[in-house]
C-alpha cells in the first residue's frame, strides 16, 4: 500500500455483528433443515446478508418472494423481517408447516400497530419504503397507516383526526434520523402518541453508539454488511455524518487499498446480520497490507437471547 504510515492499526467496534434476532432466525432455518430435510422454503431472505443467504441456500434453503413458489405440504419459514397479515393467513390456509422467524422486537411493533388500529387511531410508520419489515408491519392492518421516510413526507401528511394519531418506527433506523422525524411529527401534530418503549431495537442502538465512538477515533471506517441491509447502511451513514469516510463491504475482496492510504487508524464494525467470520477475513486482508495491530474497543455487553420454536428444540 503506497504512502501508508509506518504503523497502521485497526480499532474494532463493540458490539458488532449478529444480534439475538438474527441468531434466532438463522438457527430456525438450520434446525428445520436438520429435522425435516431439504428443501426448506423461506419467505424473502431470512436476514439481509449475502454470505448467510448463500450458506443456507447451499444447505437446502430456497428463498422465495411469493407463496405461489411454495409447493403444497412444504415447510415454510417467515424471515426475521416479518410478514403481513395477508401473507400469514394465506400460508396457514394453504396448510404449510410454518415456522415464524420474525424477530420478537419486530413482532412487538406488529402488536402495537394492531392495538392502535383497534383503538381507532391513525398510524404513522417511520421507515424505508419497500423494506420487508415496513411492508410486513404496515400489512398488519387494512388502511389507516401512513409511511414517512423523511421530513418532506411529514410535511405532506394528510391526517383525518390529528387528535387520534400514533406512530411506530422500523426497528433498524438511524436513531438520530428517527428522532428528527419524530420531532417534526410532534411539531405538526402535538397530540401524536408514540409507543411506550422505543421501537428501534437494542442492537441497532448499541451498534450505532459503538460506531460513533469508533468514528471519533479513526481516519476511515469499514462496515461489514450487505447493500440491502438497513442497519448496516445506517452504520455507514452514522460514521459519515461524523465526518469520517466510511465504506460498506460484503467481504474482504471488496476492499480498496486506496481507502487506507495515509490512514493510521482503521475502524471496523459489522451490521447485525453480518457474521464474525467476515470481520476476521477483513482483518486478515488488512494485516497482509501492513496493519500492525488490532485493538478492540470497549462497549455494551449484550446478553439478549430469544427462544426457538418448541418443535425445533425437541
Amino acid at each position: 500500500m503506497a504512502e501508508k504510515p509506518a504503523e497502521q492499526r485497526i480499532l474494532l467496534a463493540n458490539p458488532r455483528g449478529f444480534c439475538a434476532g438474527v441468531e434466532r432466525a438463522i438457527a430456525i432455518v438450520e434446525r428445520a433443515l436438520a429435522k425435516f430435510g431439504a428443501p426448506i422454503y423461506v419467505h424473502h431472505e431470512v436476514v439481509h446478508n449475502r454470505y448467510v443467504v448463500d450458506d443456507l441456500r447451499a444447505k437446502g434453503a430456497i428463498f422465495v418472494d411469493s407463496l405461489d413458489e411454495v409447493p403444497a405440504g412444504a415447510t415454510l419459514i417467515f424471515s426475521a423481517h416479518g410478514v403481513s397479515r395477508t401473507v400469514s393467513e394465506t400460508a396457514q390456509a394453504r396448510g404449510f408447516r410454518i415456522f415464524d422467524a420474525t424477530c420478537p422486537l419486530v413482532t412487538k411493533v406488529h402488536v402495537e400497530v394492531a392495538r392502535m388500529h383497534d383503538n381507532e387511531r391513525e398510524i404513522v410508520m417511520i421507515g424505508h419504503r419497500g423494506h420487508p419489515e415496513v411492508e410486513g408491519t404496515m400489512g398488519q392492518v387494512a388502511g389507516g397507516i401512513h409511511l414517512v421516510e423523511n421530513l418532506a413526507d411529514v410535511a405532506r401528511l394528510e391526517i383525518r383526526n390529528p387528535e387520534r394519531l400514533s406512530y411506530v418506527t422500523q426497528t433498524t433506523l438511524s436513531v438520530d434520523d428517527a428522532a428528527t422525524i419524530v420531532a417534526a411529527l410532534r411539531q405538526r401534530f402535538p397530540d401524536i402518541q408514540g409507543p411506550k418503549k422505543d421501537d428501534i431495537c437494542y442492537a441497532t442502538q448499541n451498534r450505532q453508539d459503538a460506531v460513533k465512538q469508533l468514528a471519533s477515533q479513526c481516519d476511515v471506517v469499514i462496515v461489514v454488511g450487505s447493500q440491502n441491509s438497513s442497519n448496516s447502511n445506517r452504520l455507514r451513514e452514522v460514521a459519515e455524518n461524523l465526518g469520517t469516510p466510511a465504506y460498506l463491504v460484503d467481504a474482504a475482496g471488496q476492499l480498496e487499498p486506496a481507502w487506507f492510504a495515509g490512514k493510521s487508524r482503521v475502524g471496523l464494525t459489522a451490521g447485525a446480520s453480518a457474521p464474525e467470520v467476515l470481520v476476521e477475513e477483513i482483518i486478515a486482508q488488512l494485516r497482509r497490507w501492513g496493519v500492525s495491530s488490532v485493538q478492540p474497543l470497549t462497549g455494551v455487553v449484550e446478553n439478549t437471547a430469544f427462544p426457538l420454536p418448541r418443535e425445533l428444540t425437541n
